[in-house]
């Protein structure tokens, strides 16, 4: 006699789960992933599909899992591979920082161990900052003499007064030079020099001798046949080799590459090289938060290692060192300055096109117009601190 091999309690439980399992909503992780960013975005006044400035298409539904998992990276390579577009990042860039949605999307753990790799290590350290400087500023000078103003110069313009590129970056640099009170025959150090912008600047106009520092290997030839008329000189030199006695020290656009364990180096360099009656100059992006490394996209792809310095960081790498005679904040003069560097790359692209790739350009268009929209929401700082030893006269250096 054939017999049932199934226990009799089996029939329940098998009609039980045949019931309870439909109602069972199995996890979709693309469909929540969209879901997520769909609210986030609505959070931020950003459509998906819709037709505003800064709303954006989907191309690929990948974007919405790639962005949870890599924030800032996620965001910026799906931009780089065109799983999605906009036709204005600065808009997008800008309402996604006042609804401060990068503090919601913090990304997996693989972002988080970027703190504590920057925690043990220095990052910025002088063995680091060659191959950092390297990777951005030698990629070629034909990018830059298209995309800069005729000077080269490669750091915030004041448009105060101004109303092209050109213009904002003599203002800026006439600013500098008046803040540190440059008269004929001084000498000045410039501490992360560029191709020599500021350098010429204050040779030409000013009649000073300058010793330029820099760690990349193009701005030095091309900056040193660029002014050979000038009594500027380049060098291919850490600024920490700095050596000598000066009259003036300036720093544009360096502090934000040192990093924060050595903040207190670059003061203590001013301070040896600085004349007892000398003035130093420090102009630097800023973060308004103390942070250890930088923007996760812009480490990896743009500025290897490079992180702002906070105002707060600032303050204690000059303390007891120098008095702070003058902080002059530009912040909002960054947006015109990336915009106009933006302009003058996406118009010229197609001479250099042959040089790169699509994805490089995607890359290049991500950082300039995202970068312009961070800092139309403030969500970054443009610091000017005029330096003077302990004792000087107050010198006369509200400029602006």
């Amino acid at each position: 006699m054939a017999t049932d091999t199934n226990p009799v309690w089996i029939a329940p439980i098998r009609d039980l789960f045949q019931r309870v399992l439909p109602a069972i909503r199995i996890p979709d992780r693309a469909r929540d992933s969209e879901a997520i960013v769909r609210e986030l975005f609505e959070l931020a006044d950003i459509q998906i599909g819709g037709s505003r400035p800064g709303d954006i298409i989907v191309r690929d539904t990948r974007f919405y899992e790639r962005l949870l998992r890599d924030a800032s990276i996620g965001l910026g390579e799906s931009y780089m591979d065109e799983w999605w577009e906009t036709d204005a990042l600065d808009v997008m860039v800008d309402k996604i920082m006042r609804a401060n949605l990068k503090q919601k999307v913090t990304g997996s753990w693989r972002l988080r161990a970027l703190t504590v790799k920057a925690v043990l290590l220095n990052l910025q350290s002088k063995s680091r900052s060659g191959a950092s400087v390297e990777a951005h500023y030698d990629i070629g000078n034909d990018l830059y003499t298209r995309m800069l103003d005729p000077r080269m110069v490669y750091t915030c313009g004041y448009w105060k007064h101004a109303t092209t590129l050109e213009q904002s970056q003599d203002a800026k640099l006439d600013m500098v030079c008046k803040k540190a009170g440059l008269k004929p025959g001084m000498r000045v150090l410039d501490l992360g020099c560029g191709w020599g912008g500021l350098a010429s600047w204050a040779a030409e106009k000013y009649g000073c001798t300058v010793t330029g520092l820099t760690l990349s290997k193009d701005q030095v030839a091309l900056g040193n046949e660029k002014w050979k008329h000038l009594p500027v000189e380049l060098r291919l030199c850490d600024y920490r080799d700095a050596r000598g006695t000066f009259d003036r020290v300036l720093s544009v656009g360096m502090m934000e590459h040192v990093g924060p364990k050595n903040h207190r180096d670059v003061m203590e360099v001013i301070d040896r090289c600085l004349v007892d009656d000398g003035i130093a100059v420090i102009h630097t992006i800023a973060n308004n938060r103390s942070l250890r490394h930088g923007t996760p996209f812009i480490e990896k792809y743009i500025f290897p290692n490079a992180v702002a310095p906070s105002l707060a960081q600032l303050g204690r790498a000059v303390e007891g060192l120098f008095v702070v005679e003058d902080l002059h904040n530009i912040g909002p003069d960054y947006d015109p300055t990336l915009m106009a560097w933006w302009d003058n790359f996406d118009r010229t692209y197609s001479e250099i096109a042959h040089r790169y790739d699509r994805r490089f350009y995607q890359m290049w268009k991500f950082y300039l117009l995202a970068a312009a929209g961070a800092s139309r929401s403030r969500d970054g700082q443009l610091y000017q601190l005029v330096l003077t030893k302990t004792g000087r006269v107050q010198p006369d250096c509200r400029v602006s």
